[in-house]
């Protein structure tokens, strides 16, 4: 996969004209060279339903007079640069006017109104299948591109006449949710071996990838359907700086090429005129590098035709340094110890929801993640496919229930030699009536208080010993045989009309509520949701209880320690002939409506790096790409060295004899 890519946009209205008229190869070349770009996604179909080249299939933009997509691929072949082909598969406006039946209806709205200014999304139960499929034949017919990218696709309930004729003709119910469910899975499975049988009938192998805006984790059947996954993740477009080391936890442990795409826009796509800071995109360049990840650069051209040349320079800052490294971006396995079993994978074993019912809240997973990440604790996340052995310990967050299946398997990690980290009900059995491993601890019932208190019985960093406030809810506990390492203490009341004290809520009582952290034979239980805490509340405490807890169930088995501080990001990926970890700092602010941004990149000195490497024999540590040899000393399988400076992000390879 091409590292450097550029996803290049260009939904054009029919009431613009003069589409196209100002491309020019030389200027298109420029822009490319500039940018550093060895990839570029060019268009056949946007979401209004034009072509951009003649067509039988369908019918070319009415203010373009020429072969816009040809020239485009022309132009960056002739400079070695490759054009995956986007072609808009879930929108196609100028369809659904001609075609309301078309429309794919929702249960509770997505009627056809045409008044509201937006794209109308289509069903693939319907002919407009067909159409799609000859639109993909003859762009693969007539032009040499690499790759296909079919855009707003997804398993979506849908209610329009022919969905719930099919439902009628089997005898279902159309209200029925579970059975349009199974027929929205039907479709959608349809439409991709539809669509991988016309690829291959015409180029066998080709890439394809089927864009829903979300990599489903626990899905492997969806995420297989691709060749490669992109994984659309802006910061500033409300995903965050969070999102994309979660979304790439899970995706390099399915053994496919992927890429992180961003955008060079200040907020998100379909901005015109909008730019980040260069030196954000070379933070979220390094950031997908470090993950294991090509990097894909959201853009959108003008109807003119022209590249803009601010653009291209400024993805040209980040690319340059991706390009400079390239070298040593060989593939290999990422080094974790620690697996989050994710929240989502967890839903979608137990209920397989539609892409409307992804907006769930998975806030533990985030907290998770980032307290992981803050901690420089190298970690991957995990579906209940994937293989937990390799692990030493599994955090589950909040709300990680076992059914007899789950249990087993969580069982053959612990007798592994694997330990838990559990938080608020995970690790109960899938009725809620107790849990299943064994915390040293018996489960009383949902904790009445809310919030309270946790009493660490350690000295927390920073902070010391004192009654620690909670928001989240926790369960109740008594103590069996378990360690207690904090405890759970009652506020005097729970806010009321008629019980309040204070602003917010009522202080600590003093009165003891149980244990809230308990160590017993499986690993440690905290009572409380803390990771969905640390998500929406962001306490220290919250973070130091975790990072406590966890650094007790790895003790001596910690990989990678680092002086790097909490807005760092470290990565360690096992080459074969070497050790590449990644070390990245950059501090992000939220301005405006809560858009993440990055401007600033202060440098940070004399970072200590500690590697564990077991029995290999370490000959050489050096930066990349500068070669730049550094002082290392190895003892008892450690590998220390220090970085003297990390401005965004460095590189440094551990050469094995």
């Amino acid at each position: 996969m091409r590292k450097r890519q550029i996803h290049l946009d260009f939904h054009t209205s029919e009431k613009i004209e003069g589409i196209g008229e100002k491309f020019s190869k030389q200027q298109f070349q420029e822009a490319l060279k500039a940018g550093h770009v060895d990839s570029i996604t060019v268009f056949s179909k946007c979401h209004h339903g034009w072509a951009y080249h003649p067509s039988e299939a369908n019918e070319m933009h009415p203010h373009l007079s020429f072969d816009l997509l040809g020239a485009q691929i022309e132009a960056a072949h002739e400079i070695g640069v490759k054009t995956p082909i986007y072609i808009s598969a879930g929108y196609d406006q100028k369809a659904a006017v001609k075609h309301p039946e078309w429309i794919a209806i929702g249960k509770y709205g997505d009627k056809p109104d045409f008044s509201i200014p937006y794209y109308k999304r289509l069903c693939m139960n319907t002919p407009y299948l067909d159409y799609l499929l000859k639109q993909i034949e003859e762009v693969l017919l007539r032009y040499d591109g690499d790759g296909i990218f079919l855009d707003i696709v997804g398993i979506h309930r849908c209610y329009c006449s022919s969905c719930c004729a099919a439902m009628r003709q089997r005898g279902w119910d159309i209200n029925d949710q579970e059975k349009a469910l199974e027929l929205a899975e039907e479709a959608y499975e349809n439409y991709t071996k539809c669509v991988r049988e016309t690829v291959d009938k015409i180029k066998p192998g080709h890439k394809v990838f089927h864009n829903g805006g979300h990599i489903r984790c626990g899905r492997r059947d969806l995420a297989y359907m691709n060749t490669h996954l992109e994984l659309e993740s802006l910061p500033t477009g409300g995903w965050g700086y969070d999102h994309f080391p979660l979304s790439a936890g899970y995706a390099r442990i399915l053994d496919m090429d992927f890429l992180g795409m961003t955008g060079k826009f200040h907020k998100s796509w379909g901005e015109f005129g909008g730019f980040k800071h260069p030196n954000a995109l070379r933070y979220e360049a390094a950031l997908s590098i470090a993950n294991g990840a090509a990097v894909s650069v959201g853009d959108q051209l003008h109807p003119s035709g022209e590249m803009d040349m601010v653009t291209y320079r400024l993805v040209g800052k980040a690319y340059e340094e991706v390009e400079a490294l390239e070298p040593w971006l060989t593939k290999g396995k990422n080094i974790a110890d620690i697996a989050i079993v994710s929240q989502e994978a967890i839903l979608n074993y137990y209920e397989k929801p539609d892409m409307d019912l992804i907006g769930r809240d998975f806030a533990g997973n985030t907290g998770a993640a980032r307290i992981l990440l803050e901690g420089k604790y190298l970690f991957d996340v995990v579906d209940t496919q994937a293989d937990w052995n390799g692990y030493k310990v599994l955090v589950l967050p909040d709300t990680i229930l076992l059914d007899t299946f789950l249990q087993k398997k969580m069982q053959e990690f612990i007798a592994g030699g694997g330990k838990i980290l559990a938080s608020g009900e995970s690790g109960m059995g899938k009725d809620k009536t107790g849990y299943v491993l064994d915390f040293g601890a018996e489960w009383v019932g949902e904790n009445p208080y809310n919030p309270d208190y946790c009493r660490p019985g350690f000295e927390v960093p920073n902070l010391g010993i004192s009654d620690y406030v909670i928001y989240e809810k926790g369960q109740k506990l008594n103590k069996t045989d378990g360690k207690e390492l904090a405890a759970r203490m009652d506020p005097y009341f729970n806010r009321t009309a008629e019980h309040f004290c204070s602003h917010r809520h009522s202080p600590c009582s003093g009165v003891y509520g149980g244990p809230g952290v308990v160590e017993g034979k499986d690993g440690i239980l905290i009572s409380w949701n803390i990771f969905t805490e640390y998500a929406k509340a962001g306490s220290l405490f919250s973070k130091e209880l975790v990072k406590y807890s966890l650094d007790r169930l790895l003790g001596k088995n910690k990989t990678l320690t680092t002086s790097l501080g909490a807005q760092g990001v470290a990565t360690l990926v096992d080459c074969g002939t070497f050790l590449r970890n990644h070390l990245l700092y950059c501090a992000q602010v939220k301005r405006g409506d809560g858009v993440e941004i990055i401007e600033d990149i202060l440098p940070v000195y004399n970072v200590q790096v500690s590697v564990n490497v077991g029995d290999r024999v370490i000959k050489r540590v050096y930066l990349a790409p500068q070669k730049q040899e550094i002082v290392f000393v190895q003892k008892n399988g450690t590998v220390s060295y220090t970085l003297e400076k990390l401005e965004n992000q460095q590189v440094v390879i551990l050469e094995c004899e």
